[in-house]
């Protein structure tokens, strides 16, 4: 079958189980998921998506997201955004509820998911990834160029070429603080291009010539954080013209207003005091890993697990991406990487331990290459965590593997990362450090090791209590169909990887 076909059938799988295309309200994508916004979640068919061959996993948050895996999603998503426009344009709306009872039931939901996900810090770090994500595929791109380049410059290859080469790499991050401002202003409600005109007086070479707080300003002084500070007050000083501006004078005085304030703002005090917390992250995160070496990297690999179980970890693109702007290479990505395989080590055990259990056995072996890759997000959902105790073990994995890249760190050889995004096997085109590229990887690689057999240790060992391997070691034969479900049935629940909101078993 063709690739667009796949992909369009995948889509059209899809589809019918959100409840068709009058019952989706919104499509975007992430890295790994496709997001749908939907009128009435009760029309969703949870299971039967499970079983669809590329969908890996769902996840229920502000969106209904299906883990499709990266490269997959981005392909999937316009196949199912033309499809569910053909599917409005071919079908006369039918309501399903009456007007009463959609309120009824989008207000018990809205208030569920206000309980649930809508507290203040997770709304502001949601806000924060929506700025950031968008921008990952340029950073992976230009990162592996930059890899690419650095390696013909070592062996000497290709002179007349590695020029154009550091080029490709280094414009997108030259003008990051654009594009960050853009997406800010947008995120917030404003004008986007506004928010993008004050961004880039951050990176305007003439600022060399302007002196704040008795020093001289440097282009790209404050980074993607002065960015981010420039285009969200943007947006608060275009907010306050639109309500004051007389409407015959909107057009002229509103964008002037706001570039003319925000940018007064920004270069006599944002950039001073976003280049100081800027310089402060850097110098944190040396001084972080220099000093707290293995035991920094043993909690950051341990407890990086659960903020991608709370899709927290995207709050951390800003800080990647400002020391990413400093030093070049991002140390902490690495380390963090390693809670990955951790969980891979971990699927691995519980593959052994179960070898009865046909139907979460299957369920590893098809999402074990992405976990490899760096996809967690299908053995999280699908194997680990409603387990409960693999979860737990799979952390401990991530733990050692972070303490051992936190080890070198301290004893001088630092292991970064060029962009974001990528992690496991799919981070080495990415990798940089300090002591040449063969150093960098034989510790990366070291780490992914460590985390792999601490992972599988620790689940073989202690991931199963008797209780749990009595009720999931079982067969998956169908029972009949008059017969009750008992505990064999149940399994199958955790491999198809329910939703993490049910509290895992066996903890």
């Amino acid at each position: 079958m063709a690739t667009e076909d796949k992909n369009r059938a995948t889509a059209a799988a899809i589809l019918p189980l959100v409840g068709g295309a009058a019952n989706v309200d919104s499509i975007a994508h992430c890295m790994t998921r496709l997001r749908l916004g939907l009128h009435d979640r009760s029309l969703v068919d949870d299971e039967a998506l499970k079983a669809v061959p590329a969908v890996m996993g769902v996840v229920e948050d502000d969106t209904y997201q299906i883990v499709l895996g990266p490269g997959t999603v981005a392909r999937v998503t316009p196949e199912f955004e033309r499809l569910v426009e053909e599917g409005r344009a071919a079908e006369a709306p039918a309501p399903v509820h009456t007007a009463e009872e959609l309120a009824d039931k989008g207000a018990s939901l809205k208030a569920q998911q206000k309980a649930k996900n809508a507290t203040p810090f997770k709304l502001f770090l949601r806000r924060i990834a929506n700025i950031f994500v968008p921008l990952i595929p340029a950073l992976i791109g230009c990162g592996i160029i930059a890899g690419l380049n650095g390696l013909l410059v070592n062996l000497g290859w290709l002179p007349s070429v590695t020029p154009a080469l550091a080029a490709m790499a280094s414009g997108f991050m030259a003008l990051i603080a654009v594009f960050v401002g853009y997406n800010t202003a947008k995120e917030f409600g404003g004008t986007p291009i506004l928010g993008g005109a004050v961004a880039a007086i951050i990176v305007f070479p003439g600022v060399a010539n302007i002196e704040a707080f008795g020093q001289t300003l440097s282009p790209g002084q404050g980074g993607v954080l002065g960015a981010l500070g420039a285009a969200v007050l943007a947006v608060y000083v275009e907010k306050w013209c639109r309500r004051w501006v007389p409407e015959a004078l909107d057009v002229l005085v509103t964008p002037t207003l706001t570039v003319l304030i925000s940018g007064l703002v920004t270069i006599f005090g944002l950039m001073y005091v976003a280049g100081e917390v800027s310089s402060a992250i850097g110098t944190f995160a040396d001084w972080l890993l220099s000093t707290g070496g293995a035991g920094a990297g043993f909690l950051l690999g341990g407890f990086f697990l659960p903020l991608v179980m709370l899709g927290l970890h995207q709050a951390l693109i800003p800080i990647h991406t400002t020391l990413i702007e400093q030093q070049g290479f991002t140390v902490l990505l690495p380390i963090l990487a390693m809670a990955g395989a951790g969980q891979v080590g971990a699927a691995a055990a519980v593959y052994l331990r179960l070898p009865r259990n046909e139907s979460i056995r299957r369920t590893i072996k098809s999402a074990m290459p992405a976990g490899l890759l760096g996809v967690g997000e299908p053995l999280i959902y699908g194997v680990s965590l409603p387990l409960g105790r693999p979860f737990i073990t799979a952390c401990v994995g991530g733990a050692f593997g972070g303490g051992f890249v936190g080890l070198f760190n301290q004893l001088g050889d630092s292991v970064g990362s060029t962009a974001i995004g990528p992690s496991g096997w799919a981070l080495f085109p990415l990798l940089d450090g300090n002591h040449g590229l063969g150093s960098t990887i034989a510790i990366y690689a070291g780490g992914l090791l460590v985390g792999y057999v601490a992972g599988f240790v620790a689940t073989y060992f202690f991931g199963f209590s008797k209780a749990l391997l009595t009720e999931f070691n079982v067969s998956q034969e169908p029972v009949p169909s008059s017969a009750p479900a008992g505990p064999a049935d149940r399994p199958s629940a955790a491999a198809s990887g329910d939703s993490p909101a049910k509290e895992p078993a066996g903890v």
